[in-house]
């Protein structure tokens, strides 16, 4: 019956386009979205246009934000000579639960991947450089934590010997999660054990 309701098609269509949302699932969606009343689906859509207009890239670490700096950037109390490079914002959010670490951080948006058409250009490299090149805010280590994947260690390799000449340290977690798992579904003590024996590269 859905699929011939052009809309209601549409609709799951849109959910679908969504990273790890099948079908079936979209279609759920979809139907949840009628399930709501006219106020709770212009709070919906709003909350959607309002993300995307007002969140952005930190000018400092390229992590999501919704204000000038992002509040970690913010904060005075954090370790600036102290970076993790991560690959995207979820990563973020995974490591903050560690609640451990209270350096700063440091988003490529993706990781190195010839076979997906991703080179280091489109990645937030430059502005990584550009951090440990700053005499203002000088930077001693550099925590490589991208994906124990091929991508991933690609990544850090790549990073490693762009930063090395630079005169800073380059590490790389010591994963207790196996390989080809994703961070930000390692537990709070994993991510712990990970960041305490982080290895040079």
């Amino acid at each position: 019956m859905a699929e011939y309701i052009e809309s209601l098609r549409l609709l799951a269509e849109q959910f679908a386009r969504l990273e790890g949302v099948g079908k079936k699932s979209a279609m759920r969606m979809a139907f949840s979205i009628l399930e709501l009343n006219e106020e709770e689906a212009k709070a919906f859509s709003q909350a959607i246009l309002d993300a995307k207009e007002k969140i952005h890239f930190c000018p400092i670490c390229q992590n999501l934000t919704d204000r000038d700096v992002c509040p970690i950037c913010a904060d005075e109390n954090r370790d600036r000579s102290l970076i993790c490079v991560v690959s995207d914002a979820r990563t973020v959010l995974a490591m903050e639960k560690v609640r451990e670490y209270r350096g700063t951080y440091h988003v490529l948006h993706g990781l190195i991947s010839p076979m997906n058409g991703v080179t280091p250009d489109q990645l937030k490299i430059k502005e990584l450089l550009a951090r440990v090149n700053d005499p203002e805010n000088p930077v001693d280590e550099i925590i490589v934590a991208t994906n124990p994947t091929v991508e991933g260690e690609a990544t850090a390799m790549y990073l490693s010997r762009l930063l090395k000449p630079l005169g800073v340290q380059v590490t790389r977690l010591a994963y207790g999660v196996p390989v080809g798992a994703d961070l930000e579904y390692a537990d709070e003590i994993t991510l712990f054990r990970a960041l305490e024996g982080r290895r040079e590269v």
